[in-house]
């Protein structure tokens, strides 16, 4: 069966981020990925798929797992066209966007805020991180990378479908968080050692741009800042590397929240 024309022009409209936000529908590439997005249950739309998804051992099991979904065959080039990845592993999923609010906040919960983070390799490791040390959710405020465009979901190696993510203004965010009791943390290489304030019982820890960090409004409403020692002589660290160390220090020793979307 061919991919009719409608549907190619959807995929193309998924790749770019605003035309991908008026389709409310995510374009989840690779085996991994797309393996992730069916495991959390998302909403399926159709997938593609070519050849080359045989021929590894988890393509093959993929291709057996969708076989009752609506599932449009193309040859490898073809898909390459399609695809945003350089090199496309055979299969392409698009489903509808995972909703989330600022109801998922609330006290004794265990946070992730990105401000401005502009990077979708950044974010997409920063929502693997947030996965990989129990959060309940990440809060995505204004001016940050669209979350469920199509780098970040491959960057986040498709964990993103395993934890809320919340979008929200800064005003709503700050607000639902003094009210639920949560602490803000800010990120800030002069802040104090995350070494000393382990194991948090509830936080959100608010990351900020790459080059200019976080917002100064967050950072005069930040409970603590906190920074990540270190004795060698970098003078900075990635974003994404910072915040997956101040998550792992933060949540060492006790335990709050969880990222079931349930």
């Amino acid at each position: 069966m061919a991919l009719s024309q409608r549907r190619e022009r959807l995929i193309r409209r998924l790749c770019a981020s605003k035309t991908r936000l008026r389709e409310s529908a995510v374009l989840v590439e690779g085996v991994r990925a797309v393996s992730e997005a069916l495991d959390a249950g998302v909403a399926v739309d159709f997938l593609v798929t070519s050849p080359r998804l045989q021929t590894t051992k988890a393509g093959a099991r993929l291709g057996e797992r969708i076989a009752g979904h609506d599932v449009v065959e193309v040859e490898d080039d073809e898909l390459a066209r399609l695809s945003d990845t350089e090199r496309p592993q055979g299969a392409v999923l698009v489903c509808a966007e995972p909703q989330a609010g600022l109801d998922r906040v609330t006290g004794g919960g265990r946070y992730l805020v990105l401000d401005h983070v502009q990077d979708p390799g950044n974010a997409g490791t920063l929502v693997r991180a947030a996965v990989a040390f129990g959060l309940a959710a990440v809060i995505c405020l204004d001016g940050t990378v669209d979350p469920w465009g199509p780098k970040t979901v491959r960057s986040s190696a498709g964990m993103i479908f395993r934890i809320p993510i919340v979008r929200a203004g800064t005003d709503e965010a700050v607000a639902r968080l003094a009210v639920e009791g949560v602490p803000i943390f800010v990120a800030d290489p002069e802040g104090a050692d995350v070494g000393d304030h382990r194991g948090a019982s509830s936080f959100a820890l608010v990351v900020g741009n790459e080059g200019v960090g976080v917002r100064a409004e967050l950072v005069e409403r930040a409970d603590l800042l906190l920074g990540v020692g270190m004795p060698g002589p970098a003078e900075s660290l990635n974003v994404a590397m910072a915040g997956s160390i101040l998550l792992h220090v933060l949540t060492r020793g006790g335990n709050a929240g969880g990222s079931d979307r349930g």
